[in-house]
């Protein structure tokens, strides 16, 4: 794993213990065995969903997007603040609002 990836246990201290696993050439980020975030390229992505987008965008944080035989996809993943690599009561509160967001999204399956 990249130091990106291992970096994140401490990123995320307050928030609990997570795990990376690797997925479509990057990776999942789980609590609990819920995926609340994803990296790519070295840069974090975490969950969004209707109820909490608006946090992002507000940030003007871009969603996460991929090519495909020429087509361009949006998923429900938005990039991480910043701040989050500097305080890690940020970090905590936007894992906190990403992980809420997986937990609603898998509810509704």
């Amino acid at each position: 794993m990249s130091e990106f990836i291992n970096n994140l246990a401490d990123v995320f201290v307050k928030f609990g213990p997570i795990r990376a696993k690797r997925m479509f050439g990057g990776y999942g980020v789980y609590r609990d065995d819920v995926m609340f975030g994803l990296v790519a390229d070295d840069e974090l992505y975490l969950k969004a969903d209707q109820q909490s987008a608006g946090d992002f965008i507000a940030e003007d944080l871009p969603a996460f997007e991929y090519d495909k035989k020429g087509k361009t996809y949006k998923m429900s993943y938005y990039l991480a603040p910043e701040a989050i690599y500097d305080d890690p009561e940020v970090a905590r509160e936007w894992a906190e609002l990403a992980f809420e967001a997986a937990l609603r999204a898998r509810k509704q399956r």
